[in-house]
C-alpha cells in the first residue's frame, strides 16, 4: 500500500472540541424567540375507537397556545416508505404510547399539566398482541384500507395483517430437500430491543403564515425527513429547510420523522416556533424499536455434511405501523443465510401487523435476527450429523466467485481465512475447564451505495472548508472526510473545517445509514479533491510560469519539481482575489460484490447452579479494505461488539399485555463496564472495497453474529440449546432441568 500521511492515521474526532465544550448545537439546544413546549398526550389502551375528546379545561388553562387532534389532521399518514400511520390517532388507537393529543404551551411544565386536562373517551376493543394469530384468517383486520396505503412494496389484493411478503430464492427447495439424506427443522425466536442512544427524539419547528417552516431535527437524513413529512402535510417539499443538528447517538433509530409533522402543525395553529423532546419513557414505550421475530429454519444435508438445501421464514412483528422501515421490510434476511454454498434456498420475509409499539431499524435491521437463526441451526446440523461444527461449516463456505444462497456472485470473501485467523486468535481448540464452552458464528456484508455531494473552498488564510449537506450520526463520517481531502491536499487536519449544510443550501442525497456513508460521501469528497488539487495547480501554474503537471503540492503549498518558486495556499487565493471552490458528486447504487467478512469467537462460563452466562472473551476477526482511521475503525468493532452482547444476554423490551413495561433505564438493561469481557480483534487489510483508498464498511459486521456465537458457546459449555433471545439466567436453567 502507498503510504500515507493523513488516511490510515488513528486521528481523534474533528467535532470532539465542540461536543465535549458544549459547544455543539444539537436539536434539543435550540432556543427561538417566543418558542412554545409540545407535549402529546398518549393512548392508554392497546386497541380501540375514540369516542370523543374533551380539551375545553387544558384550553382554558393560562399559558396554553394550542391543542391539535385528530380531527385538524384527520386522512393525513406518515412513514419514511410506506404511509400507514396518521400524525395523530384518527378515530382509532393500535398501540399503547400512540398519540392522540397535541398541546402546545408556554413552558414544559404547563403543557404537562394541560395533558392530565383532557379528557379522552374510548371504545376499546381486543387487541391482536401475537403475530402468528394475526396473521390467521380470523383475526381482527388493524388496517382494513391498507390494500389503498401508498409506499406498499408489493401491491396486495385484499387487506391483511400480514401485510408484506417478499421472498429469495434458487434452485429448486422441494427437489433440494428430496436430495437430502438428513432435515434438521428448528424455530427461533427475538425480542423487541432498543437502539439505547443517549440523546431521545427532539425537534422544534418554526413555521410561517404560507405554510412553510424551517425544522430542526435529530434525524440522519435531513432530504428523506423533509420529503416525508412534506408528503404527510401535503406541501411542496421546497417549502420546508431542514438545519442541520448535533445527533446524540443513531444505531439505526434516527432516520425517522417521529414528532416533526405534529410539531408542524402545533406551529402552525400557534403561531409560534414550538419544540418537542421525548422523555425516555416515552422513547421506550413510543419509538422504533428493533423488530421481535420468529424465525423458522429447515436444512437439507446429506451425511458427509454438504448443505443441499435451505428454507428460512421469517415472521416480523411490525407493530402497529410499519411507517419506521426506509423500505417497508427489511433487507436483512436475503443475506441471512450466511457465506456458504447452498444449491437450494429459499428465504421468506412476513411482517405483520399487531397492537405494539411500532418497530424500525436498528443496527443492521433484521441481520441480526437471521443470523442469530441461521448460525446457531448450523451447530445443532452439525450435532445431528455428529460432525465437527468447524468442519461442517469449512465444507459449506463460500469461496472467492461463488454465487451466495440468493444467486449473487460474490467475487471477493474471504471465508476460510477469516475463520481460521478468529480460531487462531481465540485459542479455540485450547483445553478449558468444566462449564466452560466456546462458539464460532460468521457473518459476510455487502457495502451500500447513495448518492452525496461534496464541496471544498480554498480561501485566503490558507484554509480549507469542506461543505455538505450530510449529517454525521456519530460514527465520524466528516473526520474522515477531513482526512481524504488533507491527504490530497498535502494540510493537516487543523487548517481544514466542516460546513453542514442546510436542505435549501444543499444538494439532494441519500443521507447516511446502512454503512454507505463512507463510500459515498467519502469517494465524493475524494474527487472533489482530486478536482481541488488540479484547480490549485492551475491557479498555480498562471502564477508561477509554470505548467501544471511540473507542480507538486506539500505542506499547504505548491512548489516546483526542481525545487524552484515555492507558493503558498493563502498567497494563491490573495493573488487571484477569489476562492478556490470544487464540487463532486457520488452517486453509484450499483450492488458491490466484494464482502466485508468476520467472524466471532465467544467463550463462556456457565453457572449449572443458577443458569448465569458470563461471557468471558469475545474474538473478532475481520476481513476488510483499507482502514481509513485505526482508532475509529476499532471503535466501530468493539462497540458493534458490545451491542451484541447486550441482544444476547440482555437487552429485550418486555411487553405485558400491550404495553411496554421496561420503560426506564432500571429496568432496561443494557451492557455496562462490568458486563465486558476480555476482547481481542483482528483485523486483515486488503486493498479492495468500494470506498476510497479501496475501504470496505465495518459499522454493521461486528454486531451481527455476536448473540449466535454465545448461544452456540452456551450449548457446547452445558449441553442445552437457547432458540430465544435474550439468553437469561431463567433460560439456562429451565433448559438445564429439562423444561
Amino acid at each position: 500500500m502507498a503510504q500515507k500521511k493523513v488516511v490510515g492515521v488513528p486521528t481523534p474526532r474533528v467535532e470532539g472540541e465542540s461536543k465535549v465544550t458544549g459547544k455543539a448545537i444539537y436539536a434539543v439546544d435550540v432556543t427561538l424567540p417566543g418558542m412554545l413546549w409540545g407535549k402529546v398526550l398518549r393512548s392508554p389502551i392497546s386497541y380501540g375507537r375514540i369516542k370523543s375528546i374533551d380539551a375545553s379545561r387544558a384550553l382554558q388553562l393560562p399559558g396554553v397556545r394550542a391543542v391539535v387532534t385528530g380531527k385538524d389532521v384527520a386522512g393525513l399518514k406518515i412513514g419514511r416508505k410506506l404511509y400507514d400511520m396518521p400524525i395523530l390517532a384518527d378515530g382509532v388507537v393500535r398501540f399503547i404510547g400512540e398519540k392522540v393529543v397535541a398541546v402546545a404551551a408556554d413552558d414544559e411544565l404547563i403543557a404537562e399539566e394541560a395533558l392530565n386536562l383532557i379528557d379522552v373517551e374510548y371504545e376499546e376493543w381486543e387487541p391482536v398482541l401475537d403475530p402468528l394469530k394475526a396473521m390467521e384468517s380470523s383475526a381482527p383486520l388493524l388496517h382494513p384500507d391498507v390494500p389503498n396505503y401508498k409506499g406498499l412494496p408489493n401491491k396486495l389484493t385484499s387487506a391483511s395483517n400480514d401485510f408484506i411478503y417478499i421472498t429469495w430464492k434458487k434452485g429448486d427447495i422441494q427437489a433440494g430437500f428430496s436430495q437430502a439424506d438428513v432435515v434438521v427443522d428448528n424455530t427461533f425466536t427475538t425480542n423487541q430491543v432498543h437502539q439505547a442512544y443517549i440523546e431521545p427524539h427532539s425537534c422544534v419547528v418554526k413555521t410561517a403564515p404560507d405554510g412553510s417552516a424551517e425544522i430542526w431535527a435529530c434525524s440522519k437524513v435531513p432530504y428523506a425527513i423533509r420529503d416525508q413529512v412534506a408528503n404527510a402535510i401535503r406541501i411542496n417539499p421546497e417549502k420546508l429547510v431542514i438545519h442541520p443538528c448535533y445527533i446524540g447517538g443513531d444505531f439505526g433509530g434516527k432516520g425517522d420523522f417521529m414528532d416533526v409533522a405534529v410539531v408542524y402543525f402545533l406551529s402552525k395553529k400557534s403561531g409560534r416556533p414550538v419544540k418537542m423532546v421525548m422523555d425516555y419513557s416515552e422513547e421506550f414505550l413510543a419509538g422504533n424499536p428493533r423488530h421481535a421475530s420468529i424465525i423458522r429454519v429447515k436444512t437439507g444435508v446429506k451425511k458427509d455434511g454438504t448443505i443441499v438445501a435451505h428454507h428460512m421464514e421469517f415472521v416480523f412483528d411490525s407493530g402497529a405501523y410499519g411507517a419506521f422501515k426506509p423500505n417497508a421490510f427489511l433487507n436483512g434476511p436475503h443475506v441471512s443465510a450466511g457465506p456458504y454454498n447452498i444449491p437450494h434456498v429459499l428465504i421468506e420475509e412476513h411482517m405483520v401487523y399487531t397492537n405494539k409499539v411500532p418497530c424500525g431499524h436498528m443496527r443492521s435491521p433484521g441481520d441480526p435476527q437471521g443470523f442469530f437463526a441461521n448460525e446457531s441451526q448450523l451447530d445443532l446440523v452439525a450435532k445431528k450429523l455428529g460432525m465437527d461444527r468447524i468442519k461442517f461449516r469449512q465444507k459449506n463456505l463460500m469461496r472467492d466467485g461463488d454465487l451466495d444462497p440468493t444467486g449473487m456472485k460474490v467475487d471477493y470473501i474471504k471465508t476460510e481465512e477469516t475463520l481460521q485467523r478468529a480460531l487462531r486468535e481465540a485459542g479455540y481448540y485450547k483445553p478449558k475447564a468444566k462449564n466452560v464452552g466456546r462458539g464460532v458464528a460468521l457473518v459476510q456484508w455487502f457495502p451500500n451505495g447513495g448518492t452525496g455531494t461534496v464541496g471544498i473552498k480554498l480561501d485566503e488564510n490558507g484554509v480549507i472548508t469542506i461543505s455538505s449537506a450530510m449529517l454525521d450520526q456519530g460514527a465520524g463520517t466528516y473526520t474522515l472526510l477531513c482526512e481524504i481531502v488533507g491527504e490530497e491536499l498535502k494540510l493537516p487536519l487543523s487548517h481544514i473545517k466542516v460546513e453542514t449544510l442546510n436542505t435549501k443550501t444543499g444538494k439532494q442525497d441519500t443521507g447516511v445509514g446502512a454503512s454507505r456513508a463512507t463510500r459515498v460521501y467519502g469517494n465524493a469528497a475524494y474527487q472533489a479533491a482530486l478536482k481541488a488539487v488540479e484547480a490549485i495547480k492551475q491557479a498555480a501554474a498562471e502564477q508561477m510560469g509554470a505548467t501544471p503537471d511540473r507542480l507538486v503540492l506539500a505542506n499547504g503549498a505548491v512548489r516546483h519539481k526542481r525545487g524552484g518558486r515555492r507558493l503558498k495556499y493563502a498567497d494563491l487565493v490573495k493573488a487571484r482575489r477569489a476562492p478556490i471552490a470544487v464540487e463532486a458528486t457520488y452517486s453509484d447504487t450499483s450492488k458491490v460484490h466484494e464482502a466485508s467478512m468476520c467472524a466471532q469467537v465467544a467463550e463462556v462460563e456457565v453457572d449449572p447452579e443458577t443458569g448465569q452466562v458470563k461471557l468471558t472473551k469475545l474474538t473478532s476477526a475481520h476481513n476488510t479494505g483499507r482502514v481509513l482511521n485505526p482508532l475509529m475503525h476499532q471503535g466501530q468493532i468493539e462497540g458493534g461488539s458490545i451491542m451484541g452482547v447486550g441482544y444476547a444476554l440482555m437487552e429485550q423490551l418486555m411487553i405485558a399485555d400491550g404495553k411496554v413495561v421496561t420503560a426506564n433505564f432500571g429496568d432496561y438493561k443494557i451492557p455496562t463496564i462490568q458486563d465486558i469481557p476480555k476482547f481481542k480483534t483482528s483485523v486483515t487489510e486488503r486493498q479492495k472495497g468500494a470506498g476510497p483508498y479501496n475501504s470496505m464498511p465495518i459499522g454493521e459486521t461486528s454486531n451481527i453474529p455476536a448473540a449466535a456465537a454465545i448461544a452456540n458457546a452456551v450449548e457446547d459449555a452445558v449441553g442445552v440449546r437457547i432458540n430465544s433471545l435474550p439468553i437469561t439466567p431463567e433460560k439456562v436453567l429451565s433448559a438445564l432441568r429439562g423444561a
